[in-house]
């Protein structure tokens, strides 16, 4: 019987698939029943350190006698920041409660604010391990990207400041070397990375002449965004977890991280798209993938055609068609 446990960060898992933070995992009954459907483990829907802010401008905009007097300002940002915090230590508390599975806590942040000092709440709350969603959109030309990058280290270290359980990173894939990002994660004490965040994108409704909101979910071939990275890095970077995300839709995705090193995979489209009854599909996907090469564990396969292991690595660095174009008339 294959045999499909892995570690994530330091925690067993009784496979390599993680609901990624999105509605899906924004309730006790929807954790519960991601395990029924064999989930490994959970990430929690984010509390979002961007849509508090915001809501503190729209309220005080509302109402124009708050305008000016920063006392109000103060006010409502803590009520509404004490609130997101109190509902998201709930969750974990009752999370951890109802399943035997890991609960990983989420903060979507932009900044090295008051937030991190939130984590050793989450810590205390029962979580497993805490994931940093971190995104900054650079909107100055003036602003370099060591700046931007120092951001992330910046947060990480303030957060492992706080706790003792592991943290892991959650970045995208605009930066300018990926390999670097990762080792500098590493070396201020991440666990692991998720590679990578899937963000709003904008596009244009030329009827209405409206900005709008692209396709939010993903699809198959998105997989080419991660996975080069992930055979890279999962070489480069050592005893540092790697998650793969977006584009994992079925089986073959995850066998495809996990041959290129990935330690697990998130899931997040899919579950929306097919519901919790694809969990079970892709288990038995990779049982039966297993049993087909006489893997009897995720190890014996893992990182198997990552960059390190393939015989011509340029496969990964190759970034022009022009082979597989002057093949064809």
């Amino acid at each position: 019987m294959s045999n499909l446990e892995t570690i994530y960060l330091g925690l067993k898992l009784k496979n390599p698939l993680v609901a990624a933070s999105s509605g899906i995992t924004n309730s006790v009954e929807k954790i519960v029943e991601l395990e029924q459907a064999g989930i490994g483990a959970v990430v929690l829907k984010s509390i979002f350190e961007e849509q508090i802010n915001g809501e503190v401008t729209s309220m005080l905009g509302k109402d124009a006698q708050n305008t000016g007097y920063p006392e109000a300002e103060d006010y409502i940002k803590n009520y509404l920041r004490d609130n997101t915090i109190a509902k998201h230590i709930s969750l974990i508390e009752k999370a951890k409660k109802a399943v035997d599975i890991p609960v990983i806590a989420s903060v979507n942040c932009i900044s090295g604010d008051e937030w991190t000092s939130y984590s050793k709440d989450f810590q205390e709350a029962g979580a497993d391990a805490i994931e940093l969603n971190i995104f900054y959109v650079p909107n100055s030309r003036h602003e370099k990207s060591g700046i931007v990058e120092q951001l992330y280290i910046d947060v990480l270290k303030k957060v492992k400041s706080k706790v003792s359980i592991p943290v892991s990173v959650k970045f995208g894939i605009y930066h300018s070397n990926i390999l670097g990002m990762a080792e500098k994660m590493k070396a201020n004490g991440a666990s692991g990375i998720v590679m990578f965040n899937r963000f709003y994108e904008p596009d244009i409704n030329i009827e209405t002449l409206e900005m709008t909101a692209s396709e939010i979910f993903s699809t198959s071939a998105d997989i080419r965004r991660s996975l080069r990275w992930v055979g890279m890095v999962s070489s480069d970077v050592t005893h540092l977890d790697i998650a793969a995300s977006t584009g994992i839709h079925d089986s073959k995705a995850v066998i495809k991280q996990l041959l290129a090193g990935a330690t697990v995979t998130q899931l997040c489209s899919t579950l929306y798209l097919n519901g919790t009854k694809i969990v079970p599909e892709m288990l038995s996907g990779i049982s039966d993938f297993m049993k087909k090469w006489n893997f009897k564990k995720i190890d014996d396969f893992r990182g198997r055609l990552s960059y390190k292991n393939i015989p011509d690595p340029m496969l990964y660095e190759r970034s022009q068609f022009m082979k597989y174009y002057s093949n064809r008339d």
